[in-house]
Order: C-alpha cells, then sequence, then structure tokens
C-alpha cells in the first residue's frame, strides 16, 4: 500500500471504480489470483478476499495475474505516453500536431487525446498553448521590437500571438517594457502542486505561477507591484475551484501537473471574464 492511501480509501475507490485512482495501486483478489486496476467494470469480490499493492510488478511478484478484462498493466504505459508528450509539448519551438504526439505514443490520435485529457485535464492544444504563451512573455522581455517577438517565439502569424499575450493582462508593448505603467496585485493560494501566486491588473488575471512576489517583480520591473486585498484572494479561490473539477493525475510529474493546472486557470479566468 502506498503512503498516500489508506485501506479504506482503496476500497471505497475500488467499490465505484474511480478512474482517478488508476495508477495509484492495484487491487490483488486471493481467489482469483488476478490483480486490477481500481476502475475494473468485473464484478466486486468480497472485502476480504483483495489486498491493495502499489503497482503491477508488486502484484507479479506476489504470484498474482493482469487481468484481462480492464489490463492494469497499460496504465503504465499510458502515464508514460503522456509525460512523453507533456514533455514534447514543453521542448517544442513550433506547433506539434496531435497526430504526431500520438504516433510518439504507439495510440491512435483520438484515443491518446481521450487520454491526455483524462489524466492532465486539459487537452494537448491547451497545454501546448501555455507553453507557447511562456515563450512569447520570454521573447517580449528579449526582443528589440513586438515583431521579433512574435517570430522568436515561434509563432507563424501575429494574430496567434497577440490571442496568446492577451492572458498576461497588459499589451504587448507593456510587456516589453516590463510592464511600465502597469499596476499589478497578486496573492498566494494554496494549490495541490504547491503554493501558486495570483496576480492581476486592471484588465484581468495576468500571472499564475509557482512563484513569490520577487520573481513577479523581476518579470515586471517596471510595474507598480502591490500586495492584493480579499476581494483578489476570494477570486482566486474561486478560480481555482473551478480549476479542481479536471485536476490532474497525483502520479504524473510535478511539472506537469503544475503546467496543467496553470492550463486550467488561464481556461477558467477566459470563461469567467
Amino acid at each position: 500500500m502506498t503512503a498516500t492511501i489508506d485501506t479504506d480509501t482503496a476500497w471505497a475507490a475500488f467499490a465505484r471504480r474511480d478512474r482517478a485512482f488508476d495508477g495509484r495501486f492495484v487491487v490483488a483478489v486471493h481467489s482469483t489470483h488476478i490483480y486490477c486496476k481500481p476502475s475494473c467494470a468485473a464484478r466486486r469480490p468480497r472485502r476480504e478476499n483483495v489486498a491493495f499493492l502499489p503497482d503491477a510488478a508488486a502484484a507479479r511478484a506476489a504470484g498474482y495475474r493482469a487481468c484481462r478484462r480492464c489490463l492494469p498493466d497499460s496504465v503504465a504505459r499510458d502515464r508514460a505516453a503522456v509525460i512523453r508528450a507533456a514533455q514534447a509539448l514543453a521542448d517544442a519551438d513550433a506547433p506539434v500536431p496531435l497526430a504526431a504526439l500520438a504516433a510518439m505514443a504507439g495510440y491512435a490520435p483520438h484515443h491518446f487525446h481521450r487520454l491526455f485529457r483524462r489524466l492532465t485535464g486539459v487537452t494537448p492544444a491547451a497545454l501546448a498553448r501555455t507553453h507557447r504563451a511562456d515563450r512569447a512573455l520570454v521573447a517580449l522581455q528579449r526582443a528589440y521590437s513586438v515583431t521579433a517577438a512574435i517570430y522568436d517565439a515561434g509563432y507563424a502569424a501575429p494574430s496567434r500571438f497577440y490571442d496568446d499575450v492577451a492572458r498576461f493582462g497588459m499589451t504587448a508593448q507593456a510587456i516589453a517594457s516590463g510592464g511600465a505603467g502597469e499596476t499589478i496585485r497578486w496573492t498566494i493560494a494554496a494549490a495541490p502542486p504547491g503554493a501558486l501566486l495570483c496576480a492581476a491588473t486592471a484588465r484581468g488575471w495576468c500571472r499564475f505561477a509557482f512563484e513569490d512576489a520577487a520573481a513577479l517583480r523581476a518579470t515586471f520591473p517596471a510595474a507598480t507591484i502591490l500586495p492584493g486585498d480579499r476581494s483578489l484572494s476570494a477570486r482566486a479561490g474561486a478560480l481555482l475551484a473551478a480549476a479542481a473539477a479536471d485536476d490532474a493525475d497525483a502520479s504524473l510529474p510535478e511539472a506537469v501537473r503544475r503546467a496543467a493546472l496553470r492550463t486550467r486557470l488561464h481556461d477558467a479566468a477566459t470563461s469567467v471574464g
């Protein structure tokens, strides 16, 4: 049994066939010598006939064989494929088509899209936008002009660049000048992957990042940076609650979970307006 879940929690997840727990443990059935995912669709055995083991390797070492119905060994393969794809999106200098990500993982595109969305809570395209916007921010800070930043960040069209830059709550020119003329208020919120800084300008949210106020000042050195009030904290809490509805699988690497959460927050902020 892992350190993050007890047997009562594991049994409850198994009883309700909770897919969110797939990959966190496997269920070993003494009477059949089979191990399953928590979400397996098969009829539930009696509780006294099951044990909860950390992973498939532990189950096989104990003499159990994989369920042919739920294919528990596929969980590790699915997670590894999503991790590789998420890293490819983080490293890419140009858009990576879904078909290319799926081929890299050895899945059909439509199946991989569903798998990626289920494990991360976001689509590959949405996560790619977050990484692209991060590159746009860096490019604006370094380039001698906005036009140069567009191409330095790997954008094929200015329209997509400006769409992504809109998430920073200020114009591209303001970003390039270090936030000159902008007032940014911030708050720190508790999030599953760590303490999250949420910052906003008069236009709206401008930054969701796992950093502190000093890092925010370094990003926008010419802006006026002030602590937010209770209203800002409440707004940040509401956004986090909305984003938590599609939380990433807790077994994914922290970097993937953080990028996915930032993506969901930006999407939630856009939908709220």
